[in-house]
């Protein structure tokens, strides 16, 4: 790939093609839906993968789809979760985790992590779904290993998601719900979180898997009289 001929390709044809929605994006500015937190890893794109126009998805990526767990320390990821769900009014977050993560096989081999101090101290945030991997998928080889901490990881992320002021107060108030994706670079197939802990086959429609389904509004008559 030669970054120029790319560019000068979606100048030439791709914007021109689309060229009405980047006029209304211009104009109005952005809604999106959904907030997508994904790995940075290169083979994994979130508008591909969703098949999502411009204006669709509001996205962060970083090694190893971290949310690290929420501080009054400032940081990126906390800053685009309160942006997209205050600002933006999300009312979907995806956390997308995929096959063959280099930062998930990281945590395998700690003694290269030593010349990236950066990223040793970024994927502590995975540590606790490491303890689970350690605990409970001892009799699994090194690859089932290594795919166990890829969904482990993306169910400690969104423990850590829900505790992010902005992220609990949306769901308290019945406006957010979150999902837990595992994407399969191999065959592009999808394993969705579900609201039990299990990954289930992705099928889109009514009875997607989601992990923290939206409820009703606290303080709400239909709230008052569940309770």
């Amino acid at each position: 790939m030669e970054i120029g001929s790319g560019v000068a390709r979606f100048q030439d044809q791709v914007h021109k093609q689309q060229q009405e929605l980047f006029r209304t994006l211009a104009r109005d500015g952005q809604s999106p839906k959904y907030l997508m937190i994904s790995c940075a890893d290169s083979r994994v794109v979130p508008e591909l993968i969703t098949q999502a126009d411009p204006g669709d998805l509001f996205v962060c990526r970083n090694a190893g789809n971290i949310v690290p767990p929420f501080a009054v320390k400032n940081g990126g990821v906390s800053s685009t979760v309160e942006f997209g769900v205050m600002a933006l009014g999300v009312t979907e977050i995806i956390v997308c985790g995929h096959s063959d993560c280099g930062a998930m096989k990281g945590m395998f081999n700690p003694a290269a992590l030593e010349a990236m101090p950066n990223v040793k101290a970024w994927l502590a945030h995975a540590e606790p779904a490491f303890e689970v991997v350690k605990e409970c998928y001892g009799h699994l080889d090194k690859d089932g290993q290594v795919a166990a901490l890829t969904q482990e990881n993306v169910a400690i992320q969104l423990v850590h998601l829900q505790n992010h002021p902005s992220v609990a107060a949306g769901l308290a108030a019945g406006r957010l719900q979150l999902h837990g994706w595992v994407f399969d670079i191999e065959t592009g197939k999808i394993k969705a979180l579900d609201h039990t802990g299990t990954f289930q086959d992705f099928h889109a429609g009514p009875d997607m898997p989601i992990a923290v389904p939206r409820r009703e509004p606290k303080g709400s008559a239909a709230a008052a009289e569940a309770a």
